[in-house]
């Protein structure tokens, strides 16, 4: 399989967000490949975007949102988990695709490990739990896609019957129609 660069997230985040779907998440950790593949995804779409961290501006925090497409974007939420986005779209217009969930292929007892000893089934099925499964913190914050730490593969579309939009989770704050927005894709079948 060949990895995803760059270019592939010169995007808009909702196009990228659908296009991940089915592709691997890979992570060197302590000398081994851990991963799966992406089964669930959310986009937010910059300053106009009441749910996007860029809705307030540029901060330190969201810097990296308004760089070149395809780097990391790694924060943290209530002082405990992280969450891994990918930059999209164009310089200087905030964009990102969370990746909220996996299918663990490669790793699983060093995820089971990373997350306590929980069951399979449930080691990635959250963005909090697959950055927990993966060893993702911040320091991954702003590097490319290209890196040797984390990275991503390519594989082949899943077809557009097996996606299913939904709204955005964990949003309340946004306005109502942007909690309305059909802005996250699940894989259904995994």
């Amino acid at each position: 399989m060949s990895r995803l660069t760059r270019d592939f997230f010169a995007r808009d985040a909702v196009t990228v967000a659908r296009d991940l779907l089915g592709k691997s998440l890979l992570r060197s950790h302590g000398g081994e490949i851990l991963g799966g593949i992406i089964v669930e995804t959310e986009a937010y779409l910059g300053e106009e975007d009441s749910a996007c961290h860029a809705a307030k501006g540029r901060t330190p925090r969201t810097q990296v949102m308004y760089g070149a497409a395809g780097h990391y974007y790694v924060y943290l939420i209530y002082g405990m988990y992280h969450m891994l986005n990918i930059v999209t779209g164009a310089q200087d217009h905030p964009q990102a695709v969370l990746i909220r969930a996996l299918r663990p292929v490669r790793g699983m007892g060093i995820m089971q490990e990373l997350r306590g000893g929980v069951a399979e089934k449930r080691l990635c099925d959250g963005p909090g739990k697959l950055c927990q499964a993966l060893a993702i913190d911040r320091e991954l914050n702003a590097r490319p896609v290209e890196s040797s730490a984390l990275w991503l593969n390519d594989a082949p579309s899943p077809g557009e019957k097996r996606i299913m939009a939904a709204p955005r989770v964990g949003i309340g704050y946004a306005s109502e129609e942007d909690q309305r927005r059909l802005w996250r894709f699940v894989l259904q079948g995994y």
